[in-house]
């Protein structure tokens, strides 16, 4: 949408107001007795008050009408959105799915809340540590509905169509390759131009943090200045059928209504913000001299947990780069791993496996489940001329990396009908190169 404004920063205290109304922020202090413009102040805190500094966050919020009034929540229906991880029993073999199907609108009206299903998580919201992964796919946008997530953070992936997400913070207009997270306890709307699927990942109890740098030093991967927050933005609008505020609370979902829009922020201040990032600024770090580093230098967010170095989950990205090392198998090598592996692809085609991992597809390696590149790739990787070439070009595949072991869900395993069946077959080519007989050459 042109004329979106955005402030640059990952974390920082921003402070906005709709210009329509200056001097709406109160000065020297959050919560005068008289808000100017008759405005109610609100605060909304991501983290217990007590928090360090450096994980407190919080912002407050100068609306129209306070979020307290509304009609009392009552259950609806989930569809496919679950927290349910025993519905079926485990399956830890290696999973690929298909393109996500997307309804078409003259067959049925879907927008993004009645479009999301869960292909599979662990953990438990009420204890506040756990992950979900979502699947979003719809054709419509919401009208007077908005979302609310009271149970942790959405790190939302677009794969087909640009999204324009309303929060009471401002607007984000995100495109494929880019992503946003929409934080706890955030209301948000979605207005889509067309038939639209993308990426969930859901993180309990923790919010994304830049990943720690080490000795790469002071920049590098995702710099802070890349991600971009709204600017205030409000509409004053009564809702005389009733505006729905759907919430995502412990796992189920429930509806309030209410007579008058929730993006009635004129103005806040804070550092608890919703925010993007495009993907293309992603500053890339790779092996220069020999072997095939870690995914983790690609890592672009990271949800940390209680144990150091470890993660409730991890957003990873391989974009396009340079591939230069020498006397090297440069593709992904062949890994068991004590992490969950799910991934997707938002274009292009995936290095390791070129045939059958399609955009709007994913893949599932589960915690200790081989997994690494089909048999053509082996084989070609292990013979070619190793001179400079690029990698990825005009690709975008990412991976949800999880601490969890992640159960995957009815739907994701049957109700979906996506789910490749014949995916282990990529390996079955492979054979033995083996040789007994052999000797080093000489140098």
């Amino acid at each position: 949408m042109a004329g979106l404004k955005y402030m640059s920063g990952f974390g920082n205290e921003f402070s906005s107001e709709d210009p329509r109304c200056p001097g709406s922020l109160p000065e020297r202090q959050n919560n005068p007795q008289v808000c100017p413009y008759g405005l109610y102040a609100e605060q909304l805190s991501g983290s217990a008050f007590t928090c360090p500094r450096p994980a407190n966050k919080r912002s407050w919020l100068y609306r129209i009408l306070p979020s307290v009034k509304h009609k009392p929540f009552t259950a609806v229906p989930c569809g496919n959105l679950t927290e349910n991880w025993n519905e079926v029993e485990p399956d830890p073999n290696q999973l690929r799915w298909l393109p996500f199907t997307i309804p078409k609108s003259t067959v049925k009206k879907v927008d993004f809340a009645a479009g999301l299903h869960t292909v599979c998580g662990a953990g438990d919201a009420k204890s506040r540590n756990g992950i979900g992964i979502h699947m979003y796919t719809c054709n419509t946008s919401m009208v007077d509905r908005c979302f609310n997530n009271s149970d942790g953070d959405f790190l939302i992936v677009p794969q087909q169509g640009e999204i324009l997400i309303t929060t009471e913070f401002g607007k984000m207009m995100v495109e494929p390759n880019e992503i946003c997270v929409i934080q706890q306890g955030m209301r948000f709307s979605v207005d889509v131009f067309g038939e639209s699927r993308g990426y969930i990942l859901e993180v309990y109890g923790a919010h994304f943090e830049l990943p720690d740098l080490g000795p790469i030093g002071a920049n590098g991967l995702a710099n802070p200045r890349d991600f971009l927050c709204p600017v205030a933005w409000y509409e004053d609008r009564k809702v005389a059928t009733g505006y729905t505020i759907i919430n995502k609370y412990q796992g189920k979902l429930f509806a309030c209504q209410q007579d008058f829009s929730p993006f009635n922020v004129v103005a806040w201040h804070g550092n608890y913000t919703p925010y993007k990032y495009n993907l293309k600024n992603f500053m890339v770090i790779n092996c220069v001299a020999f072997d095939h580093a870690d995914p983790s230098i690609f890592t672009v967010l990271t949800a940390k947990s209680t144990r150091p170095g470890v993660a409730i989950a991890d957003f990873v990205i391989f974009p396009p780069r340079w591939g230069v090392a020498d006397h090297t198998f440069r593709p992904p090598y062949y890994h068991r791993n004590c992490m969950s592996e799910f991934m997707g692809l938002i274009k292009g085609h995936y290095e390791a496996k070129e045939e059958g991992f399609q955009p709007g597809g994913a893949s599932l390696h589960s915690i200790m489940t081989p997994h690494g590149p089909d048999a053509e790739c082996f084989e070609k990787n292990s013979t070619s001329e190793l001179k400079p070439e690029r990698v990825a070009e005009g690709t975008m595949a990412f991976m949800f990396e999880s601490s969890f072991s992640m159960a995957v869900t009815k739907w994701g395993l049957e109700t979906c009908q996506r789910l490749d069946k014949s995916y282990h077959q990529c390996w079955e080519p492979l054979c033995s190169h083996f040789n007994p007989n052999w000797k080093p050459s000489k140098q």
